[in-house]
């Protein structure tokens, strides 16, 4: 059986027992943030497990992608180098919420494998829970192999609870288990003593898990019975593959041959020529896979948790390509083949290729820029080390930080390098420089000002200062300190009318920082009025108002009244503290590459940019949305704390993008959700937010999105504004408004059918033409030539169209153009027997030059574009003698 009709059998097998097959998760949960990575089929359905969700049916079969490369489960060191182990991998479950129990879980199982899979009964073997401490031996899942199923006692082994009781964590579900194992043949025996899948791991594949949850685990260590005992099982498809396709290594089957083939075939390295290239061989396929799997479900490489790990599988297949002899990027020519491989059954994976392709070669790029010469000190590092007596050589850990800090060397392919070499890693002496160099980079983690804000205020720097004092307070008594117009500070009042800016003692304005806009309101003084239009921070210690005085004077030394604007402090609050919230909702949604750079908080919206390859789908948003609503609706506590800075980022604070930042900083908690340092106004509960709307999403750079949203009164005008058009379109298409979206794409329908008809119409025109002009072509030293203009043909027409002159003329060149938005195209297409003296991409790429543009392609067929399409009938003019001259060239 293949692997797609393995996967197929499974789902059927449950489906006609009456389970809901349901659509694996992604690898990233948007709503488990204690999981870095999906690694079970039953991470979705945790929630039900526990009975804090119910579902419209009480037994599920599921496929669900796994990834795992840490822990118990596995080691990124074992991957490539066991015929078993793989960071990416796909679990066949099947799952009862309360409904049946053991007997019908192992009958289940029993009939899939020796039934529709045909495995022999008598290579098979289970385990099952042989008790301990705290739990009984599991005596009714051993009855039901011997008795109901006939699974002889010899081949029903007790195991502890290490292998056969399974926990969802400290506390919650659990209960014992009970594998199947497989037995691959008496010739892989490993073990002196009697060989069983207790102790010879080499010999029996563990194909199947099921897990017998009917215990709840309370903190005291006590297990009480389950009022509803449900079951979780888990099948490996890469190890029952295996076993299936008569494979002693999962590498050998379906699921990976194409890969491991695309790979040796670009490295120039059969598969099986050598234990050592094969390793490097399978760690590639395998990396690849997860690889691919990571970035279709958004995970972006970085620098900490999901982004490290997929930056570290990318690193450590570059790696392996290196030590192939791959130099060049090779992953875009190895990642096409998974997507071929397993697109079919995860179309998700289809629909992410560019960005799988993009961020492959971008990150091997930068990888590759770094790695040769990190090598290379690495290799002069290695030669220098004396052997000291009695051990091996140590790499010093000052070294393997300069090879990180300088080189930008990975400390994991460092360790690779020197484990090869039977050499050791001084780890610890590393991780003390790292500590180092992050009390130097707080040291100096000061921001600075504008340079030329500085040098105009210079004046006042330390001889005036201003207190805020608005987290409380919008309203205060305050002396001005200081009065400027556009250039400088003035002994003399700013008189009605005048613009300028002044300095008080002390302020309830916030000062734009962090995104957050600089607060509005009005300075009354004894003899004047003046409106603030803006406050900022033109230097260090200085608060400076921008004002425009409506009545009278402000002059220096004048007690004054500061008044905030309170209705726009309170929208500006809404909006900064929907922006910590739809911060910690993209990382749990999107992943912990995510991270914010840039933000603006107004009154009437906010904008914020995070890092993210790819553009947002619009599930992703409607989740991200939901999460920040959540929030909101639970009505959190916004709570503001000062604190070291070191004990902030040690609690897990995140740092805002343009924050300033000394040793003492704020802190803003909201719940348990959100925790960032923060200079800014802030909600003090979440539900005053009202409603948030994500209204706009775009990339504005590399690597770089951003989200506009509105909250509070905000989202209200942009209900009425919505609501008003629809109740336009309802009068326009004069349908009610349940039917608005059929009519649009009724209407619409009809009109691409006439757009494909005119289309049609045109086609059929120029095919006219042209097959005429194909009768009587130009003819260059014996060669038909047919060079004409095509407008309001797209890309695929003028290919359809010189596939059809290609055969008509049987020996010739064609060359097509279409002029449009003031660009044009050139389409050349050359008869096979022309190819080698007239290269479809040569000729292109000359009479590119016309257009202003380039372009280049197969020999027999090659496009280019260009900027000017006035000059297009030239280039079209300028065929013949592009291929005369060619022709007298080759001649």
């Amino acid at each position: 059986m293949t692997s797609r009709e393995i996967r197929a059998a499974f789902l059927d097998h449950f489906a006609a027992r009456g389970h809901r097959v349901v659509r694996g998760s992604p690898l990233v949960l948007p709503h488990d943030p204690t999981l870095l990575f999906a690694n079970a089929g039953m991470n979705q359905f945790k929630e039900v497990f526990t009975g804090r969700e119910r579902r419209d049916y009480a037994r599920a079969a599921s496929v669900q992608k796994c990834l795992r490369v840490s822990g118990k489960h596995n080691d990124l060191d074992t991957v490539g180098r066991t015929p078993r182990h793989h960071t990416l991998f796909e679990m066949l479950g099947n799952f009862s919420f309360g409904d049946y129990f053991k007997a019908e879980a192992i009958g289940y199982a029993w009939e899939l494998l020796t039934g529709r899979f045909g495995l022999p009964p008598e290579r098979l073997w289970v385990t099952v829970f042989g008790g301990s401490d705290a739990a009984q031996p599991d005596r009714e899942a051993r009855s039901i192999w011997s008795e109901r199923i006939g699974v002889p006692a010899g081949r029903i082994l007790d195991l502890g609870e290490a292998e056969n009781f399974w926990r969802m964590g400290e506390t919650g579900p659990c209960g014992p288990c009970s594998e199947i194992h497989y037995d691959l043949g008496a010739d892989l025996t490993s073990v002196a003593e009697p060989s069983t899948p207790g102790v010879d791991a080499r010999r029996f594949i563990e194909v199947w898990n099921l897990v017998f949850m009917q215990f709840d685990q309370r903190a005291d260590g006590a297990l009480v019975p389950l009022p509803a005992p449900s079951i979780d099982t888990g099948m490996g498809l890469e190890r029952i593959t295996a076993v299936l396709q008569d494979k002693r290594s999962n590498f050998d089957t379906d699921l990976f041959a194409p890969i491991l083939q695309a790979a040796a075939a670009r490295a120039g390295v059969g598969y099986g020529a050598g234990e050592e290239s094969d390793v490097s061989l399978r760690v590639i396929a395998d990396h690849a896979r997860a690889f691919c799997f990571l970035v279709a479900d958004g995970v972006f490489p970085a620098n900490d948790r999901r982004g490290y790990v997929l930056r570290r599988l990318l690193r450590r297949a570059i790696r392996h390509g290196r030590k192939l002899g791959l130099d060049a990027p090779f992953l875009h020519e190895v990642t096409p083949v998974v997507i071929a491989t397993l697109g079919e059954a995860y179309p998700e994976l289809l629909a992410a290729r560019e960005a799988i392709l993009d961020v492959g070669r971008l990150e091997e790029q930068r990888f590759g820029e770094t790695i040769a010469v990190g090598l290379t000190r690495l290799e002069e590092v290695v030669r220098r080390l004396d052997t000291p007596p009695g051990g091996p050589p140590v790499l010093p850990g000052e070294e393997l930080f300069r090879l990180h800090d300088t080189y930008g060397f990975p400390l994991d392919l460092a360790r690779d390098v020197a484990e090869e070499r039977g050499i050791l890693v001084d780890e610890a002496g590393f991780a003390g420089e790292m500590a180092r160099q992050r009390a130097r980079a707080q040291a100096s983690w000061k921001g600075a000002t504008d340079p030329a804000a500085e040098r105009q205020w210079a004046p006042l720097v330390g001889t005036v200062r201003s207190e805020f004092e608005g987290y409380e307070r919008l309203g205060l008594e305050a002396r001005v300190t200081s009065v400027h117009d556009e250039e400088r500070a003035l002994s003399r009042p700013l008189e009605q009318g005048a613009r300028g800016e002044v300095v008080l003692d002390r302020t309830p304005f916030y000062a734009e920082a962090g995104g957050q806009v600089g607060d509005t309101g009005w300075i009354v003084g004894p003899e004047g009025r003046a409106r603030v239009t803006d406050t900022r921070r033109p230097a260090a210690g200085i608060i400076a108002h921008r004002i425009v005085v409506e009545t009278g004077a402000i002059a220096p030394g004048d007690p004054v009244r500061a008044e905030v604007d309170e209705l726009r402090r309170a929208a500006v609050r809404r909006n900064h503290t929907a922006t910590h919230l739809l911060h910690a909702a993209l990382r749990e949604v999107l992943g912990t590459h995510v991270k914010q750079a840039g933000s603006l908080v107004a009154p009437d919206r906010l904008r914020f940019d995070f890092s993210h390859f790819s553009g947002v789908s619009d599930e992703a948003l409607a989740d991200v949305e939901s999460l920040v609503h959540r929030q909101v609706l639970e009505d959190h506590a916004v709570e503001t704390s000062e604190m070291d800075l070191e004990e902030a980022l040690r609690a897990g604070a995140m740092a805002l993008f343009g924050e300033k930042y000394g040793e003492r900083v704020r802190v803003v908690r909201i719940g348990e959700f959100s925790l960032e340092l923060c200079g800014g106004t802030h909600c003090r509960r979440s539900g005053e937010i009202g409603l948030v709307k994500l209204v706009a999403e775009r990339g504005v750079a590399s690597g770089t999105r951003r989200i506009e949203a509105v909250s509070g009164e905000g989202s209200l005008q942009r209900f009425r504004e919505e609501h008003a058009t629809l109740r336009r379109l309802e009068g326009l298409l004069a349908v009610p408004r349940e039917r608005l979206l059929e009519e649009i794409e009724r209407r619409t329908g009809e009109l691409r059918a006439a757009q494909r008809q005119l289309d049609e119409e045109r086609t059929r025109a120029a095919r006219a033409r042209l097959w005429t002009l194909a009768d009587t072509p130009q003819v260059v030293a014996g060669v038909s030539v047919v060079a004409e203009r095509v407008d309001g043909l797209g890309p695929a027409e003028l290919r359809e169209l010189a596939d059809g002159l290609r055969r008509k003329l049987r020996s010739g060149v064609i060359v097509l153009g279409r002029a449009f938005d003031g660009k044009a195209s050139l389409l050349v297409s050359v008869t096979e027997d022309l190819t080698t003296r007239l290269p479809a991409g040569e000729i292109v790429r000359e009479l590119a030059r016309f257009i202003g543009g380039g372009g280049g392609g197969r020999p027999d067929l090659a496009e280019a574009g260009g900027r000017d399409g006035a000059r297009l009938d030239e280039a079209l003019r300028g065929t013949l003698d592009v291929v005369a001259r060619r022709l007298g060239e080759t001649a």
